[in-house]
């Protein structure tokens, strides 16, 4: 340890590590953001911490078993069959799956489905309706947020440690690492939460994001590599014109109250 606080290489890797670390965590904070506001108001921080502590868990748990989570790109089946080919010839998708591809596509057709089912209630009025019926749908047991929030934990901690173990091989480093960012996204996950639930349209982007990211998670357990660096950058100014918006409106709702005193 003494000599990984020497050198030089082990505090880059440790900061180029907390910085993918944190970006990696976006997709996982924006899910628990969105599901913690179906809660009812005084659960809702409660579910934050709860889910966040346990994203922080399974990555702990998961770098324990480095030898095991390497193991999981190794193919178990192969259906035999060749993909369409790609600009050289080659399959344009694999045919021989992992358990890290089955978690991968299982977790993206999770998020795809919650994305589009919220993206439902949103256009079909859920959010506006009253009763009973409105409140039942837009609020959700807290055992079920946890579930759901232990399941694309799963999916993202072990993409978090299969991207921490490419990097380096310092285990120290890695574990300093996933503490920062996690603690990082504990910090970030109320204003965030708070910052979409008092913008609506902030949700149907962060939604938007949901099912960009469950697209990209299943076409990766398929073989099609995005770079993440597309990803990230689109999302970036995907948000940087919403905040452009909401400063618009902002100033214009500013402008008709001096208006009208």
């Amino acid at each position: 340890m003494l000599a990984l606080l020497s050198d030089p290489a082990a505090w880059l890797a440790l900061v180029t590590l907390i910085v993918m670390e944190v970006v990696l965590g976006i997709d996982n904070l924006v899910f628990i953001s969105i599901l913690s506001n179906k809660l009812p108001e005084d659960q809702r921080a409660r579910v934050r911490r709860v889910g966040i502590g346990l994203a922080l868990v399974l990555r702990l748990v998961l770098l324990s078993g480095i030898a095991w989570i390497a193991g999981l790109v190794t193919p178990v089946f192969d259906l035999g069959l060749a993909g369409a080919p790609g600009p050289h010839g080659a399959p344009s998708f694999e045919t021989a799956f992992s358990v890290r591809d089955l978690i991968l596509i299982a977790g993206g057709v999770f998020l795809l489905y919650k994305a589009t089912r919220e993206i439902h209630h949103s256009v079909e009025g859920g959010e506006g309706e009253s009763g009973e019926a409105g409140a039942g749908r837009a609020t959700l047991g807290f055992a079920a947020a946890i579930v759901q929030i232990l399941l694309l934990d799963m999916v993202f901690s072990i993409d978090s440690i299969l991207t921490a173990v490419g990097m380096t091989d310092d285990l120290p480093v890695m574990i300093v690492a996933v503490i920062v960012a996690v603690g990082t996204m504990l910090f970030a996950a109320t204003p965030l939460a708070n910052f979409i639930a008092r913008n609506p349209s902030v949700v149907m982007l962060a939604l938007g994001f949901l099912l960009m990211i469950g697209l990209v998670l299943v076409a990766d357990g398929f073989g099609v590599h995005v770079p993440k660096g597309y990803v990230y950058t689109a999302m970036g100014f995907s948000a940087l014109v919403e905040g452009l918006n909401i400063w618009a409106r902002r100033r214009k709702a500013r402008g008709g109250v001096e208006a009208g005193h």
